[in-house]
């Protein structure tokens, strides 16, 4: 679908009120500096992701503002513009990394391991994410490159995952993603590599089924998912070889580090009320951390407003609407100090379990026998 021109209302005050959601362009040029320079540089990417934005947030503080979510897609399009610019921008960046790096004799070893790392950092904090806000859009383009971000990281089953499984089941035992109380990142990684791909296959063979066509019918889209990943890998063959298939697949699966870092923080010990009869509560905003961090959210558009999503799944970034801690689970820091604290187990469950503690007396008053989660029966966790 062809994107058509803003209109003058559009293109002035909009664009002002948009720019700080464009800050993930300002890591691009990072990337081409490390391959070219080698040595320190190569800590440039994740030392602006994590230190810098840290940094950042420190300064800027929250943003509690909450805009019109009323307001017209027509008034969005500088908003919208830098998730469908950024696949093009990465696919450059990526493609030329590969074609470079593996030849380029100015780097040792460690220090094109450590050029991917950043390139995986750059695919997963800004390419997964933008793929998250664009597969939850109706209009076929955005779609599209939600799928072509994707299988640039080689996890094209998230989509399928995330659409039909974690919205409809985030905070019960049949969720993958959501963080069991007292369980370790180092445990959920794993766990949730393995689960997701499965719960992703058995939710669109489902969808098939009811329709009376088999799991091989063209309908499903893991073969789209098939052929995209392996068109990815063909032209990292041909750009870098043998080495740079390794250091596509390298940065890919620091992408999806990333993604599952994120995941795991979202959600961590927050359960829906188990009904009876295999019924939850409606999801709720209370069902999700969120993070006021001004810097943060500017870089991830929106993403720690992660209440909201899950509230309105459809409803723009820009107008994800911020919510009070009367409302929702709060964290004490933005994401990028929480992905680091979440790498430290007895770090994170210092920090997290009292304030999962906290929630449950807050919305739960009434549940004093909290019981294992992953046994499939019951959903409050110990």
């Amino acid at each position: 679908m062809t994107q058509q021109a803003p209109p003058f209302s559009a293109s002035i005050a909009d664009w002002q009120h948009a720019l700080p959601f464009w800050a993930s362009l300002a890591l691009v040029p990072l990337a081409i500096v490390e391959a070219v320079h080698g040595g320190w540089t190569v800590l440039a990417l994740p030392a602006a992701s994590w230190g810098l934005f840290i940094l950042l947030d420190a300064i800027t503080g929250r943003d509690e503002a909450n805009a019109d979510p009323a307001t017209p897609d027509d008034q969005l399009y500088w908003y919208r513009l830098v998730t469908l610019i950024w696949f093009p921008i990465q696919l450059a960046v990526l493609a030329w990394a590969v074609w470079y790096v593996p030849t380029a004799a100015h780097l040792t070893t460690f220090e094109k391991i450590a050029v991917f790392f950043g390139i995986g950092v750059l695919s997963g904090t800004v390419g997964i994410n933008y793929s998250h806000e664009l597969m939850h859009q109706k209009n076929r383009l955005e779609r599209w490159l939600a799928d072509l971000l994707l299988a640039s990281v080689l996890y094209s089953h998230f989509r399928s995952e995330h659409l039909l499984v974690h919205h409809r089941y985030v905070g019960t035992p049949r969720d993958a993603v959501t963080a069991r109380y007292n369980e370790g990142f180092h445990r959920f990684f794993p766990r949730v590599l393995r689960q997701s791909l499965r719960s992703a296959w058995r939710a669109e063979t489902a969808m098939l089924a009811r329709k009376d066509l088999p799991w091989h019918n063209a309908a499903n889209p893991f073969w789209r998912y098939w052929a995209l990943q392996g068109g990815f890998l063909v032209l990292a063959f041909l750009l870098g070889g043998w080495v740079g298939v390794g250091l596509f697949i390298y940065q890919a699966f620091i992408a999806v580090w990333q993604l599952e870092l994120v995941n795991y923080i979202e959600h961590y010990g927050l359960t829906r009320k188990h009904l009876g009869d295999g019924r939850y509560e409606h999801v709720l905003p209370r069902h999700s951390w969120n993070s006021a961090q001004m810097a943060s959210n500017r870089l991830l558009i929106n993403l720690q407003r992660h209440s909201d999503h899950h509230y309105k799944p459809d409803r723009r970034f820009p107008l994800l609407q911020n919510h009070t801690e009367a409302e929702a689970p709060q964290l004490p820091y933005g994401y990028p100090v929480m992905t680091l604290a979440a790498m430290v187990p007895p770090l994170w469950r210092r920090v997290m379990n009292p304030r999962v503690r906290r929630w449950r007396g807050q919305y739960y008053p009434e549940i004093t026998d909290w019981k294992p989660y992953s046994n499939g029966r019951n959903p409050l966790p110990r």
